[in-house]
């Protein structure tokens, strides 16, 4: 079942929204070539907590880390540890916040000093077909338009949105219903109301939409090799349109 949530709960989570928003801003200014994976999930951490809330992503469903920092080919999912970061790389970070029993969602992709321009016009257009999402979650539509919005704008623009991996909605769970895809026809699916909370997240590939799933079981790379970028935000549903949580 949808949860619709009260203007008080949309409140809350737009605090946590805020706090997510915040440490998404300051790794971005601590992001360095040199540094290793493991020292920004370090960094993540320390500032999540500094804010009395939790790294929701610690411990979910076994993942080992606060935070996931997927680089060039890889989806999402990438786990912090030993890898160094190098200059032209595209860092994708996603995190979830947890405070006062509502969770916050949120990814943002990094480019590492200088990126080639097919790297630099993926992540525009990615957090473009995010942007054109929300502008599509509106109270009376269905949920299949924001869908429809992200997909059309990628392949319109010569790239692929992953089939497989989809947002949510968000609220006293990380993952509640409805599923959120990135494809689709318009008109479909669920009628969007007033109070639902989702997280909505294109993942956008540079080559073709396949992808899998490494050995440690949670890292997921684009099939081809090709590059991937990713952009989150956690949006209510308001009678004056959507609400971007996390900014």
């Amino acid at each position: 079942m949808i949860e619709l949530k009260s203007n008080r709960e949309i409140d809350i989570m737009k605090e946590n929204g805020k706090i997510l928003a915040e440490a998404l801003r300051y790794l971005g200014e601590k992001l360095r070539p040199g540094m290793k994976t493991k020292d920004l999930d370090a960094l993540a951490e320390e500032f999540i907590r500094r804010h009395d809330a939790v790294p929701a992503f610690k411990g979910y469903r076994g993942f080992p880390s606060n935070i996931c920092v997927s680089i060039n080919n890889e989806v999402v999912h990438g786990i912090p540890g030993e890898r160094i970061l190098k200059e032209g790389d595209l860092v994708s970070v996603d995190l979830g916040v947890l405070k006062n029993g509502y969770y916050a969602d949120g990814a943002f992709t990094f480019s590492l000093g200088d990126l080639k321009s097919e790297a630099q016009r993926l992540i525009q257009v990615t957090q473009d077909a995010l942007n054109l999402g929300i502008q599509k979650a509106i109270s009376g539509k269905n949920l299949s338009d924001i869908s429809h919005a992200i997909q059309s704008y990628v392949e319109g623009n010569g790239f692929s949105v992953v089939r497989e991996l989809v947002g949510h909605g968000i609220g006293k769970r990380m993952h509640e219903e409805p599923q959120v895809p990135n494809f689709g026809k318009p008109g479909e699916g669920p009628l969007l109301e007033q109070g639902m909370v989702l997280a909505i997240e294109p993942m956008v590939n540079s080559g073709s939409f396949e992808i899998k799933t490494l050995e440690d079981e949670w890292t997921v790379v684009t099939c081809d090799g090709s590059l991937s970028a990713h952009f989150e935000h956690t949006i209510a549903i308001t009678e004056n349109g959507a609400l971007i949580l996390t900014t």
